[in-house]
């Protein structure tokens, strides 16, 4: 039997994979170094260390950035360098030694060490100045944008050197959602316009440093930009829902790019969920994805469910496929 790392490798690179790989088993994420302040469930007006404030509602499934007159950050896109002030990297050894303690006890023969970056470039850019704003202002101030987009990435390049170098990861999980279930938030060439490059610097620069793997998160649909995330060097994408038509996915692309997802985490993961509604998801997704190149994973960007349970029988319902398929 493979090791889950073995296993994983197989399925990506159209090897002779023995089972599924089963959701997120492959990563041992080092939560520890994720030292950006965030928001908790219930809890209001939460500033990060970007100066974003954060609201997190009773009864909804996560926080968003709170967009009114008063706490939007960049309240004109022209003068942004007068609003937007990167943080310092954390970098002494005390703030460090948990996750560093982490990353050691990790059995690299058995699961990628992995370290986790959220948000990304393009969620980061609204969550500074709104949604509709930056998609207007992507039109009506490009050099503004790119101009924003380059300190972003240096940032993210500073950030990236400190994880290397304290935690010596293999694996990279970044998240950024590009689209709603339908479509993308900006067109094929308006993205490669404003974030092949920067991204390709970025995913370049932790694979020039041992990360072998980056798996990047975008639960939405985004068929029309696979190629630029091969371009970018992204070498699994998690979250693919189901709306972009996985199997055909891995026909065009499957040797380039692994998928992972095909369960949409609406269908499965809310309040009156049922056994027989994810059983009858996960065996749709594997009969129809096969054994290459896909992952069956819930779309969500971690590994758990938001409703008590769901992780758990997906997790078992893929078993069970693996035992009929292999």
């Amino acid at each position: 039997m493979l090791t889950i790392r073995q296993n994983l490798l197989e399925t990506i690179k159209g090897g002779n994979p023995d089972r599924f790989v089963k959701q997120y088993e492959f990563m041992e994420l080092i939560m520890e170094a994720n030292m950006r302040k965030g928001v908790a469930p219930g809890e209001h007006l939460i500033p990060n260390d970007w100066g974003v404030y954060y609201s997190w509602p009773v009864g909804q499934l996560g926080g968003f950035p709170v967009h009114d007159e008063e706490h939007i950050v960049i309240k004109d896109i022209e003068n942004w360098k007068e609003y937007v002030k990167a943080p310092e990297v954390i970098d002494d050894d005390e703030s460090w030694a948990k996750a560093e303690a982490h990353a050691k006890a990790v059995d690299r023969n058995e699961k990628y060490c992995g370290v986790f970056v959220a948000p990304g470039l393009f969620e980061q850019c609204h969550h500074l100045m709104r949604m509709e704003n930056a998609l207007t202002a992507f039109y009506e101030y490009p050099d503004e944008m790119h101009e924003l987009i380059d300190y972003l990435t240096e940032y993210e390049l500073k950030l990236a050197e400190v994880l290397i170098r304290r935690v010596k990861p293999d694996l990279l999980f970044h998240h950024d959602d590009w689209g709603g279930q339908i479509s993308t938030f900006l067109s094929p060439e308006m993205f490669e316009e404003f974030f092949l490059a920067p991204y390709k610097k970025i995913y370049g620069y932790y694979k020039d440093n041992g990360v072998e793997l980056v798996v990047h998160h975008a639960d939405n649909w985004a068929a029309t930009l696979v190629p630029y995330m091969i371009e970018m060097g992204i070498d699994i994408w998690q979250g693919a829902m189901s709306t972009n038509n996985i199997p055909e996915l891995i026909k065009q692309y499957g040797p380039q790019i692994t998928f992972m997802g095909d369960l949409d985490s609406g269908k499965m993961d809310f309040p009156d969920w049922t056994p027989e509604i994810i059983r009858e998801e996960v065996e749709r997704s594997t009969r129809s994805c096969g054994k290459l190149y896909y992952i069956p994973c819930l779309t969500r960007g971690l590994g758990f469910s938001s409703f008590e349970g769901v992780y758990e029988k997906t997790n078992e319902e893929i078993d069970r496929m693996s035992k009929e398929l292999f």
